[in-house]
């Protein structure tokens, strides 16, 4: 029997295939409730972490007579239950079984949510984002937004089982310090599952991203986004790609229509989508192609009007 002042069981209570740990070291793991309470029989659940310390425990067996197996020979023993050297004290639950022991964000999936801590909505762009996800597998859509817990984003991958590389990885880390603006100090990943299993991606932004649907329209408002570099994987800046191009028309000579752009850059590639705007006093279009194309690059021309083209990465 442990010579602490403090009793390691209580004998009142009826006997349960649920146990209750209580002085648990800090951030306890359910490898270690197992390495302590396999030897008495076989574990069907574990809820971690409990209570206002976060250092108490519930452990249920696959049969009571298990759990009064570990009871009694911890209540004859002279060596208490330990974990990390710390004693642990063991009672009965008035519960028989454990219920909801996992969170949502505790439950395998293919989507993470990821909140970035220590920075503000436009200090991380979508391309950050993606290269350092994309690093576990194939990232299918992203979408960004601001909650009261900050900026956050939901990632989705092919399966739980990527999602949950990733999650292992990068949960609590920082994103490389080349890869944020020079304003910010440093930040870090806390990662969760979400109960998402598609994300419904209605626009290609800089918000939001589905990189499974090249023929995504761009929302025509992105454009009033802050526009971010986009990363190489060396960290280097590059230029922003995409296969929209934003063209700004100035002294015209005479009418541009749809028609009209459709057949000068119908000359570098099947030309989608066209859509005229005016903004700022000036005439744009935007002109959607099926994807990129070494083609497109080389869309730097002059003509009796001058055209202006930058790739629009929304």
């Amino acid at each position: 029997m442990s010579s602490s002042s403090q009793p390691q069981f209580r004998y009142t209570q009826t006997p349960s295939k649920v146990l209750h740990l209580r002085n648990l070291p800090w951030e306890c793991i359910e490898e270690e409730l197992v390495e302590l309470c396999k030897p008495f029989g076989k574990i069907v659940n574990t809820k971690c972490n409990v209570g206002a310390n976060r250092n108490q425990a519930f452990v249920e067996f696959a049969d009571l007579n298990q759990a009064i197996s570990m009871v009694s020979y911890y209540a004859s023993s002279s060596e208490p239950a330990q974990v990390r050297g710390k004693t642990v004290y063991i009672q009965y639950s008035n519960r028989h079984e454990i219920v909801n022991n996992k969170s949502p964000g505790d439950v395998p999936g293919n989507v993470l949510l990821v909140t970035i801590e220590g920075v503000e909505a436009g200090d991380v762009s979508i391309d950050v984002i993606h290269l350092v996800f994309s690093a576990f597998g194939f990232v299918h859509k992203i979408a960004t937004f601001e909650k009261a817990a900050g900026f956050q984003a939901l990632i989705q991958f092919t399966d739980a089982e990527t999602a949950s590389s990733a999650r292992n990885a990068l949960d609590g880390r920082s994103i490389p310090r080349y890869l944020l603006p020079e304003h910010v100090g440093s930040c870090h990943l806390r990662i969760s599952y979400s109960a998402h299993t598609d994300l419904n991606i209605k626009f290609q932004s800089h918000r939001s991203r589905d990189y499974t649907n090249p023929y995504l329209p761009v929302n025509p408002t992105a454009i009033e986004g802050v526009m971010q570099p986009t990363i190489g994987p060396d960290g280097k800046k590059k230029e922003l790609e995409s296969n929209v191009l934003l063209a700004s028309i100035e002294n015209m000579q005479y009418a541009v229509t749809v028609d009209v752009l459709n057949t000068v850059f119908s000359a570098f590639g099947t030309v989608q989508k066209v859509a005229i705007f005016e903004k700022n006093g000036g005439t744009q279009a935007l002109i959607q192609y099926p994807g990129l194309s070494p083609s497109m690059k080389m869309l730097w021309f002059p003509f009796c009007f001058f055209v202006f083209l930058f790739f629009c990465f929304c």
